[in-house]
């Protein structure tokens, strides 16, 4: 049985895209060597991995089987790399962080840039991601670290709570809105809205609870932070879905006021999560007791 790393790599790309294609073009490959490397592995296993169809490819049983087992290997070779990279003259070890919005925006910066000041040799990558995708890039190995709310988290992903994060509805303290309190999000989802750009996973959280409802959210702008987004709250542009801490922030400093949102997806637990916190590279695994080390100050 043989094949090589660049087998491997290949056979994931080319099963996140359901084109070989496609595939070939992430793993720098030309088409032909590509589709070569395929067949040579199904040769070397004795069995279909890919069915092949005029719109791409989808995996057969063995070829999920292969592709589970394939991402453990890379993730074993990439944890080798960034335990050894710590100890190379010069360089300096990286951590891909997954983190929902209101991590990346309200609860990790802080924490993170203390961790960084104490350790120089490690940089941190953030990448923003909705909570159910960060829970299948855990899962599936196919990421080491995530920042996640715990509801999206399947049992097998391990965790530990970092912080409560409840969405708060933000409105001009001079609208109709000013004396609320508690409101439950079917009142507003017929209201102009002022919200984050479309693809941020905060966003995307949203908006799929107003689907639910049978409503699609109307915004009158999309901002790419939190402080934007009250300012136009403030001038009576429309109301806003954002995270507890911004909107306590900025009703100090603007005429908004902050009202609970009653439904049960408003109350976030968030949480630091991998699979294995034991099986992560060196460097992760010091970003995450710093972090397990920040929640108990």
């Amino acid at each position: 049985m043989r094949f090589d790393l660049i087998d491997l790599q290949l056979f994931i790309a080319v099963a996140d895209a359901r084109s070989i294609t496609q595939g070939a073009t992430r793993a720098n490959l030309a088409l032909a060597s590509a589709s070569e490397r395929i067949k040579g592995l199904e040769q070397a296993l004795g069995v279909a991995l890919l069915k092949r169809g005029r719109r791409g490819v989808e995996l057969t049983a063995a070829g999920e089987s292969l592709l589970d087992h394939a991402r453990i290997v890379i993730h074993n070779v990439e944890a080798l790399q960034g335990d050894l990279a710590a100890y190379a003259s010069g360089i300096r070890a990286s951590v891909l962080l997954l983190a929902n919005t209101s991590g990346l925006s309200e609860h990790l910066p802080r924490a993170l840039a203390h961790f960084l000041h104490e350790h120089p040799d490690i940089n941190v990558d953030v990448e923003e991601r909705e909570s159910t995708d960060i829970a299948t890039a855990i899962a599936s190995g196919a990421a080491d670290l995530g920042f996640a709310a715990e509801h999206a988290l399947p049992d097998s992903v391990e965790r530990f709570l970092f912080s409560e994060d409840r969405l708060m509805l933000v409105a001009a303290r001079r609208s109709d809105l000013g004396n609320r309190r508690q409101i439950d999000f079917h009142e507003v989802v017929d209201r102009d809205f002022v919200g984050l750009t479309a693809t941020t996973a905060l966003q995307l959280h949203v908006s799929k609870h107003a689907a639910k409802l049978g409503a699609r959210l109307r915004f009158r702008a999309r901002l790419r932070d939190f402080d934007a987004i009250c300012q136009m709250v403030a001038a009576d542009v429309g109301v806003a879905v954002v995270p507890e801490t911004a909107a306590r922030r900025c009703a100090a400093a603007m005429p908004i006021v902050t009202i609970r949102i009653r439904d049960a997806w408003a109350n976030r637990r968030l949480t630091i999560c991998a699979r294995s916190f034991r099986a992560l590279p060196r460097p992760a695994k010091q970003l995450v007791d710093y972090l397990r080390a920040e929640v108990q100050r």
